[in-house]
């Protein structure tokens, strides 16, 4: 028997997009980020924004959240600038929603959050944990999660192990304990106001990951990072069931593209109603939309 087929409403939201240019892929990722598409056979060749949204629309995927990128106090490679970001929503307004990036090893990390939803108008925040250097547990950190809450901008966390610097000698130094989706839970239970997404399913703590999901009514994940078929079956399982109101459709583009992903999907065992919940509804509903 043939699988379901994925909906052919274009309202799909890919909840965890990067940029396709040399700003991400090439400024940003710099070695770690070669290392990646050595191990796993990719390239980095960079395209346009308008090729991304001719791709998107194609596949019937209708927004696309835009991620800002600032690891550099940790990997000192530049940034991918907010207002870039900014600059990149604008111009694809119906496309790209934006978020931006801060370093939260930047003694400027609290001042540039707010400048970023007050003055670029950016919609929540994402932090790789991995690649920034930090565990968000610290207490440090709760003076720019106060601000992020205060400002009622959702935040990206990235969970489980990351393909940056695959490989390499020590791994370029990062320290993948950062993205043991636990740390998250401190700041979830601390700040109950603070709408948390965990990127990607969190290996090799899925487990933890959806425990804390199930447990933490401000606290969601989405299925970025993995080919569907990749997905362990204990997330499927559960986004199928209690979790279905807080999974949501992402990529990681350009790593991975929406058809191939979409395809991927449309041979799982989701009903039109479950399709429709984590292709756009738990989505649009996390981001206000």
């Amino acid at each position: 028997m043939d699988g379901p087929t994925v909906l052919d409403e274009p309202r799909a939201i890919d909840m965890h997009a990067h940029q396709p240019t040399s700003e991400f892929l090439h400024d940003a990722g710099g070695q770690m980020m070669r290392d990646a598409a050595d191990r796993f056979g990719a390239d980095l060749e960079t395209d346009t924004y308008e090729n991304m949204r001719a791709e998107y629309r194609e596949a019937g995927v209708d927004r696309a959240v835009l991620l800002g990128w600032d690891a550099e106090t940790n990997t000192g490679n530049p940034p991918v600038p907010n207002d870039y970001v900014a600059d990149v929503r604008d111009e694809f307004s119906d496309f790209f929603v934006g978020f931006g990036s801060v370093d939260p090893l930047k003694d400027d990390c609290v001042e540039e959050a707010i400048r970023c939803v007050e003055d670029l108008d950016l919609s929540g925040f994402k932090f790789q944990q991995i690649a920034q250097g930090f565990d968000p547990s610290d207490p440090e950190h709760d003076d720019l999660w106060s601000t992020i809450e205060d400002l009622g901008a959702p935040v990206v966390f990235h969970g489980g192990n990351s393909t940056l610097g695959a490989c390499s000698p020590g791994g370029r130094g990062l320290k993948i304990k950062y993205g043991n989706p636990m740390l998250i839970d401190d700041v979830a239970a601390e700040h109950p106001d603070l709408q948390i997404l965990i990127a990607h399913p969190a290996y090799p703590w899925e487990k933890e990951q959806l425990a804390i999901c199930q447990q933490k009514g401000n606290v969601y994940m989405d299925l970025s990072g993995w080919m569907p078929r990749y997905i362990d079956d204990q997330v499927l399982h559960y986004a199928k069931t209690l979790l279905s109101d807080k999974v949501m459709f992402g990529t990681d583009y350009p790593m991975l593209e929406p058809k191939p992903w979409l395809e991927q999907f449309a041979e799982l065992d989701f009903d039109e109603e479950l399709q429709r919940k984590l292709l756009w509804k738990n989505a649009e509903s996390f981001l206000g939309l």
